[in-house]
């Protein structure tokens, strides 16, 4: 049984997609909030010395 169980290759794929899918995920989410806070000092440095004070 516990070779059988060792030799079953069918949730392996599964945890590799998962793994895939995790690391796609922190690589997006720290894109955003690079892109998101370098956007937000654009912009308020853009409409900041724009408006009166």
């Amino acid at each position: 049984m516990f070779t059988q169980f060792i030799a079953d290759e069918d949730g392996s794929t599964a945890v590799e997609y998962a793994l895939v899918a995790a690391l796609l995920a922190i690589v997006v989410i720290s894109a955003l909030r690079l892109v998101g806070t370098r956007m937000n000092v654009m912009y308020t440095d853009t409409i900041g010395g724009a408006l009166p004070s």
